[in-house]
């Protein structure tokens, strides 16, 4: 196996959760927020899909599929155009609304474009440094594990909170 098809493998386990998760809930049970307070599941899969398409994006100098390919209007929500939703508050986070097959044809696309991307990766782009605004600098290869890791933990969180969904 070449680190390509593993780090495909990887983001494919994401891809393969994601519409899991959101399936059959409506708009209402997707925004819920435990407590009050806690991350939505709309939020989550919203997030985990835009950190996947904006580090990526800019791992491989192309542009995100959030911008691209219309997504932003598509979602019609009150952010920046570059928001990940790294360091949402309770407000920004309540505002990220969005239907299940919004969400899951959103991941999708990220989900297709990713395979597109890795399916070009060689062993020797891994260890090219693409930020070096970190001490040590963060090569492709630890920018794509960090990736996969915050995702598995952001789409295990949703299925968490679909887990305590009343009903």
């Amino acid at each position: 196996m070449t680190p390509a098809e593993l780090l495909t493998d990887a983001f494919g386990r994401i891809s393969e959760g994601v519409p899991a998760v959101v399936d059959g809930l409506s708009e209402e049970q997707l925004a819920l927020r435990l407590n009050g307070d806690g991350n939505s599941i709309a939020w989550l899969v919203w997030h985990l899909t835009r950190v996947q398409d904006d580090h990526l994006a800019d791992a491989f100098g192309t542009e995100q599929v959030w911008l691209a390919d219309g997504w932003q209007q598509r979602f019609g929500l009150d952010l920046e155009p570059a928001d990940t939703g790294y360091g949402h508050g309770r407000d920004q986070v309540a505002a990220v609304r969005a239907p299940a097959d919004l969400l899951a044809g959103y991941h999708a696309a990220v989900a297709q474009r990713t395979v597109e991307l890795l399916a070009k990766l060689t062993p020797e782009q891994l260890d090219e440094v693409i930020d070096d605004n970190w001490d040590p600098p963060v090569t492709r290869g630890v920018r794509l594990v960090s990736v996969v890791d915050d995702d598995a933990k952001h789409l295990g969180q949703a299925e968490y909170v679909r887990g305590l969904l009343p009903g």
